[in-house]
């Protein structure tokens, strides 16, 4: 995934603090000891006087979420996600350094203070509104099965395979198409990356029929599609889209109905601390405006393909 992080306000100055990573990965990186401006500074320890500026150290597993986020030649972020917020950012007329964080350390290190925003198609769902706070959605997008051979996948066969189904997480709504799924999934191996809102959907109604095996990101469940080692795997279907462009994935497709609706909650979105009001309240209103004024839209069609908002 990526974050962003140090955010600075012309009005007053951040000072940053590097966190290397070990060999382990035991650690996140960019750690700030600063904050936005003064006024969000009155009740933070955080708070420090101005400091040097280190290098952001950026792993080799970031930046890969396409065509959310990539990590581009000469090591800069670009894609759907990173150009959205300089635009963003432009607009509330705040300094926003861009860094790169592994998916599974990204809440607790937000938590921990390590950064402050964070930013990859995160879905807003209730479990996650207990702990963070959520901008206005920028986007909502379905998500997909994929296979290595469609023509012997049984999904592919399953009625409504190649449209878009909605479900709403109420299972008397659902339970039509999911068990259908089920069906077609059972005695399959299903590849997720964990820790995300469809690894919950993915357990909760496909364990007791299928192996669920889980990766740290989604080009790792794509390695073992084409390998042969998995049967189908599930991500969202933009990611999908932009990986069937890559030569290392020709023959992948996708197989059986794209799932939409509110089982993936109201969208994806910015997460924040929940202590963090002020700063939410500013990113909410470029996010609004930039949603009003087409950019977003823009900016997906452009690298998404879609009108995702």
């Amino acid at each position: 995934m990526f974050v962003y992080t140090s955010w600075r306000s012309p009005i007053g100055p951040t000072t940053f603090v590097e966190e290397w990573l070990n060999n382990d990965r035991q650690n996140e990186i960019a750690r700030p000891a600063g904050c936005i401006g003064s006024r969000w500074c009155n009740r933070s320890r955080r708070c420090q006087r101005p400091g040097k500026r280190l290098e952001i150290r950026h792993d080799h597993y970031e930046g890969v979420y396409e065509p959310w986020n990539l990590t581009l030649p000469g090591g800069k972020l670009g894609s759907f996600e990173p150009e959205l917020i300089e635009n963003v950012c432009a607009r509330i007329k705040i300094e926003c350094n861009l860094v790169t964080q592994d998916w599974d350390g990204m809440i607790a290190g937000l938590q921990a203070g390590k950064f402050d925003v964070l930013m990859d198609a995160i879905s807003v769902t209730p479990e996650r509104e207990k702990i963070i706070a959520f901008s206005t959605p920028y986007a909502a997008t379905p998500t997909a099965f994929v296979s290595a051979d469609q023509s012997a996948s049984s999904l592919a066969k399953q009625p409504g395979s190649g449209q878009t189904v909605k479900l709403t997480g109420d299972a008397a709504h659902d339970n039509a198409t999911v068990d259908a799924l089920r069906v077609a999934l059972k005695d399959k191996t299903i590849g997720i990356q964990y820790g995300t809102v469809y690894t919950k959907f993915t357990d909760t109604n496909f364990k007791d029929v299928a192996t669920i095996r889980e990766y740290k990101t989604a080009p790792e469940h794509g390695l073992d599609l084409v390998a042969g080692r998995i049967d189908v795997a599930f991500d969202d279907s933009t990611y999908w889209a932009s990986a069937f462009t890559k030569p290392e994935n020709k023959g992948l497709a996708f197989t059986g109905p794209k799932i939409a609706g509110l089982i993936w909650g109201p969208g994806e979105a910015l997460a924040f601390r929940q202590s963090d009001k002020d700063p939410k309240a500013k990113f909410d209103q470029g996010i609004q405006a930039a949603l009003a004024d087409g950019t977003v839209k823009r900016l997906s069609l452009k690298w998404q393909k879609v009108d995702a908002p």
